[in-house]
């Protein structure tokens, strides 16, 4: 291959920088350039005046540093354009002309789906999973996830704490748009009562139950664990109806939040102090722990190792502990399985 190319696509996620130190230090051993792609795939469709702002070479120089460092070196954005295949030809024009042979691409699943589409369009291409939600199914884990994790652990450990002290039920609301992996996770490492995720529906009227049965075994710190993405699974209920007629302001029309879940649980309860925390984009921005930078390590070879090889339309994941690779299109009929069982077991302890 003349040159390699490599971009971060997507939300960010810790470890993303590390991936990018791995290719760039595998394409070195090899004797092949690389070409850091900024923003995602924008950086193909040349958005920028100056080509540096779009495509930056990378050596070992640039990046032996940021390996550590969380966000991603790289920038990233979404392209909504690149669905269109007008745009993909201008990328593949890109790649050409800068005599770029292969493409390692980190992001997920709408990122490997730009990628399918570009080998299909003669590019090879390589994915490596980039996304904290982990909800790829056909990998064990996904870059970020780990660390994402790890955030909320320490987050919920140090919250209830300050529950036990005051006596307190407190609802801790972490990332997972449509995969509950991390709420589930979070809960389970921490003891946590009850918790509320994007694949189970669920109700209002149920949690405070939950919610009562702790509090009458004299447990009144009990945490709730909520997916971001769970709001949308949750029964109707009338929050302005139900604020207004016990005492609290509330304006027609606003969603349900982890603020207001706990204003309702509070009346709900018997007037249960109940607290909440959206722990929030910290989850992405903190350095990656040691199993995701690990990860990030071995990815990054194999990816390099691919595209050297001749094997393309790829994407890497984890299996049985051991990282792997299958073709995409093979990867992104996996469906994701939620553990139900773990999530029922949590909420009946």
């Amino acid at each position: 291959m003349r040159k390699i190319g490599v971009l971060t696509s997507g939300g960010d996620s810790p470890g993303m920088n590390a991936a990018v130190m791995s290719v760039a230090r595998s394409a070195a051993l090899y004797g092949i350039p690389l070409i850091g792609i900024k923003r995602g795939y924008n950086g193909l469709l040349r958005k920028r005046e100056n080509i540096k702002d779009d495509l930056q070479e990378l050596n070992l120089e640039t990046v032996l540093d940021i390996a550590d460092t969380p966000g991603t070196y790289l920038r990233t954005a979404r392209c909504d354009e690149f669905r269109e295949e007008k745009y993909r030809a201008i990328a593949v024009n890109t790649l050409k002309e800068m005599e770029i042979d292969g493409l390692v691409v980190i992001g997920g699943d709408g990122s490997f789906n730009g990628a399918r589409c570009l080998c299909e369009m003669g590019i090879p291409c390589v994915g490596i999973p980039g996304t904290i939600d982990n909800d790829l199914g056909y990998t064990e884990m996904t870059l970020g996830y780990d660390t994402a994790v790890n955030v909320c652990v320490n987050a919920v450990r140090a919250i209830r704490a300050t529950s036990r002290s005051h006596d307190r039920p407190h609802i801790v609301e972490v990332m997972g748009r449509h995969c509950g992996d991390i709420a589930l996770t979070t809960a389970v490492s921490t003891g946590s009562e009850i918790v509320i995720a994007p694949e189970v529906p669920w109700k209002v009227e149920d949690i405070a139950v939950k919610l009562n049965r702790q509090l009458d075994k004299d447990n009144p710190r009990a945490t709730i664990i909520i997916a971001e993405g769970a709001y949308e699974k949750m029964a109707p209920f009338d929050l302005y109806g139900f604020l207004t007629a016990n005492g609290k302001m509330c304006y027609e029309g606003e969603p349900m939040s982890a603020n207001r879940l706990a204003s309702v649980l509070k009346r709900m309860c018997g007037g249960a102090e109940v607290r909440s925390t959206v722990i929030g984009y910290t989850q992405r921005g903190a350095e990656p722990t040691a199993r995701d930078s690990a990860f990030a390590f071995e990815a990054g070879n194999l990816a390099v190792r691919l595209l050297r090889d001749g094997i393309s339309n790829q994407v890497i994941g984890m299996q049985m502990g051991r990282v792997m690779y299958m073709p995409i299109m093979e990867a992104l009929q996996y469906r994701n399985i939620f553990n139900r069982t773990l999530y029922d077991l949590v909420n009946s302890l």
